[in-house]
């Protein structure tokens, strides 16, 4: 019989994070969007702009995705909303977005965490009132290691290099895959799987 820590690892909410517009498409920070698309393609699922919480949402069955369209800084505002609305609670949002102090092509899952610098993960955070909710997180280093300074704004805005891009592409894959198995055996069979090195 399930207890009801058991099917709070069943994420209902998934949400990837990105900067909206034509501009920042296929751009480093954008991976979280670059997932949410490929898993709505394999759900069949399409997206539709609301206003009210200035994101794209798509639905299948009991699950919501969701793509904030507020810049980066404020994606904590549609998630908090869309949340709050259907009732979900912060163990029940999986978040995926870059992470630049991992290597290109890699793929982790943890169940909480700080922001780790993630302007998009503080705000979600902040407007969530707590860090224990699972995120899915993307490498997008620099071959050196995290620029410094001024220089770290215009690696993550940037686009993959021809280099990066393969191992770019399989990493969004292996990331929908973790996301499935998450939505049907809960997130740690999927930190189980998808951690190993």
């Amino acid at each position: 019989m399930e207890s009801p820590g058991d099917s709070l690892s069943i994420p209902r909410l998934i949400v990837g994070l990105g900067n909206p517009g034509e501009s920042y498409r296929d751009t480093r920070h954008n991976v979280g969007y670059m997932v949410l698309d490929e898993v709505a393609r394999r759900m069949s699922t399409t997206f539709q702009h609301e206003k009210r919480w200035n994101c794209m949402l798509a639905r299948s069955g009991a699950t919501w995705l969701l793509k904030p369209l507020t810049f980066m800084n404020l994606s904590g505002e549609a998630v908090a909303g869309v949340a709050h609305f259907y009732k979900l609670k912060p163990a029940e949002t999986l978040v995926t977005f870059d992470d630049v102090d991992m290597p290109i092509g890699s793929v982790r899952l943890r169940p909480s965490g700080s922001a780790g610098g993630h302007n998009g993960m503080r705000s979600i955070i902040s407007l969530l009132g707590t860090n224990e909710f699972p995120r899915l997180k993307l490498g997008i280093a620099a071959e050196g290691g995290r620029p410094a300074g001024d220089k770290l704004s215009g690696h993550v805005l940037g686009r993959f290099s021809e280099d990066e891009r393969a191992g770019i592409l399989q990493a969004v894959d292996r990331a929908a895959d973790a996301v499935a198995l998450a939505l049907r055996s809960g997130i740690d069979a999927a930190m189980n799987l998808f951690n190993r090195k």
